[in-house]
């Protein structure tokens, strides 16, 4: 005779895979960063970006994403280096930040879009005080990947829209 209420115990190996989370992976540069997947709203090809006077100089530009206006920020400046060229690879990713009870669609300008891969919470770090070119506090942990190490970003501060907000625009 079957027993249905022993159905209700995930196995082991279930039990385990619910400990990890996916995060999407794309490089800037040499490095290697991932964001959580639930952040992510849709991936588009690099286009025309329209500049918009007097916004900080990590904000390249605004895209008109189904009629809606989405400004765009070039990772590299935001993280304190040069504006970022544009390759051919060079895409955009588009991400909803939650912000103060309200929704906002922030675009993220990449070097190129690489997976979406599984790290478990016990292959990841948490942020070194030193060691990259990436500010401590924007950095959520750092994930094991085989031998390396990819920068998980912390969602909320990098892109704290009340941050931006407050960055001196960029020089005329």
């Amino acid at each position: 005779m079957h027993n249905d209420s022993s159905r209700g115990a995930p196995p082991a190996a279930a039990t385990t895979k619910a400990a990890a989370k996916q995060y999407l992976t794309f490089s800037l540069g040499k490095e290697v960063f991932a964001v959580g997947i639930l952040v992510i709203k849709e991936i588009i090809q690099y286009g025309q970006l329209t500049t918009v006077p007097m916004m900080p100089a990590c904000i390249r530009g605004v895209i008109n994403l189904r009629g809606a206006v989405v400004p765009v920020i070039d990772l590299t400046v935001r993280f304190g280096g040069a504006a970022a060229s544009i390759g051919k690879r060079t895409c955009i990713v588009v991400l909803e930040i939650a912000q103060d009870g309200e929704s906002h669609d922030i675009g993220v300008m990449v070097d190129a879009v690489s997976a979406v891969i599984d790290i478990e919470t016990d292959q990841i770090e948490p942020a070194p005080g030193f060691g990259t070119e990436v500010r401590a506090e924007f950095i959520e942990g750092m994930g094991k990947i085989n031998d390396r190490f990819v920068i998980i970003l912390d969602v909320e501060r990098t892109f704290s829209l009340t941050e931006l907000a407050n960055l001196e625009p960029a020089a005329a």
